[in-house]
């Protein structure tokens, strides 16, 4: 059997949701484990759990070949004897510790000369040197994160556990630590989980991804494949994909289904899918624009629209057309330009078969 975290447990808040919880994790090598959704979808919950933190009311989690929870035989495993590391949203680090007494706090009592040395490791490991006599507030806020990273991997964890590390962040220190943290994280090669309900994060930091709605797994799987090939409503709207409409499922043929948004027609790649009723997703980034009737082109997908609305956000323009139904593209400022789009104009919007997810109705 592949070494693994397995977890199936639910967890009851009095006046709140209930968390039901079904993952694997593998632990046998690297790699980052997403717990992604909304606010208050559970995440926190979740992890809280993994950790010991919090007790689910029933279920079971083990940890390769020892369980570390099993409410039908009263088995609750503190957050001590389980091994890992926890970094919480805030940090939490100690104001009256240094920075090398905050790292060696999570040894708890060992020999001083062993101390120093482990601490000395993180500090090299991490980019902390000459940090080593600052107090927490002398600290910005990724010399405090990769502070708290130091003190959750000085123990040598079997597994860690990450909430948000990145969100107290401001933008471009969130940009930059974000390719830190997993190369950090590769080189260390400790698996993890990280809660975030940031897409690009999600998508640059992740392996795998379990994607919570409401308390409850909608999907999970590969990163890529689970924010390109949402499974259903919920995914397709939490992993923010930015067309999703209903939509009938005419006739399927040859691996393509024949798909009426209103009045429009569509073809999509969906070998999988059934007639009837249900719903179609389309990424922003996988609709091409087109001044005119467009020429020639591989996409099946060619459609009239008249630009409704265009959204600069930094770089790209996110932009809302009208095409029977309500299309997003996202194209770049130079691609704006070059077009000279303006709100009002028709243009021609290109989808290729594969980029439209055909999702059956719940």
């Amino acid at each position: 059997m592949r070494p693994e975290l397995s977890a199936e447990f639910e967890k009851h808040f009095p006046g709140g949701p209930l968390i039901q919880v079904k993952l694997q994790v593998p632990t046998d090598h690297f790699s980052i484990t997403v717990l992604f959704g909304p606010s208050g979808s559970g995440k926190t919950t979740v992890l809280r759990c993994l950790a010991g933190l919090d007790r689910p009311g029933r279920g079971r989690i083990r940890f390769e070949e020892e369980t570390w929870f099993d409410a039908a035989q009263a088995i609750f495993l503190s957050t001590q004897r389980r091994g890992i590391g926890y970094v919480s949203q805030e940090y939490a680090l100690f104001p009256h510790l240094t920075v090398a007494r905050n790292i060696a706090f999570g040894l708890g009592v060992i020999d001083a000369a062993q101390r120093q040395q482990c601490v000395q490791k993180m500090v090299c490991l991490l980019g902390l040197a000459g940090l080593e006599n600052r107090w927490p507030r002398q600290l910005s806020g990724g010399e405090q994160q990769r502070v708290a990273l130091a003190r959750a991997l000085v123990r040598q964890p079997r597994l860690l556990l990450l909430d948000e590390p990145l969100s107290a962040l401001d933008a471009g220190t969130r940009e930059r630590l974000r390719r830190e943290l997993r190369q950090l994280l590769a080189g260390l090669g400790v698996p993890a989980l990280l809660v975030t309900h940031d897409r690009v994060e999600a998508l640059a930091l992740g392996d795998d991804v379990v994607v919570l709605d409401g308390g409850r797994v909608c999907q999970s799987g590969p990163v890529q494949e689970v924010f390109a090939h949402p499974a259903n409503l919920a995914a397709a709207r939490i992993t923010g994909v930015d067309t999703v409409e209903p939509a009938k499922i005419l006739a399927v043929a040859d691996g393509l289904a024949t798909v009426a948004v209103g009045q429009t027609q569509l073809v999509a790649l969906a070998p999988d899918a059934t007639i009837g009723d249900g719903y179609i997703s389309i990424r922003a980034e996988e609709v091409i624009l087109e001044k005119g009737t467009g020429a020639p082109s591989s996409a099946r997908n060619c459609l009239s629209g008249q630009i409704r609305t265009m959204i600069r956000e930094g770089p790209m323009v996110r932009i809302g057309l009208d095409c029977g139904f309500h299309l997003t593209a996202l194209i770049t400022n130079q691609a704006c330009r070059a077009l000279e789009l303006r709100e009002g104009e028709r243009v021609t919007a290109l989808v290729k078969a594969p980029a439209i997810q055909v999702i059956a109705r719940d």
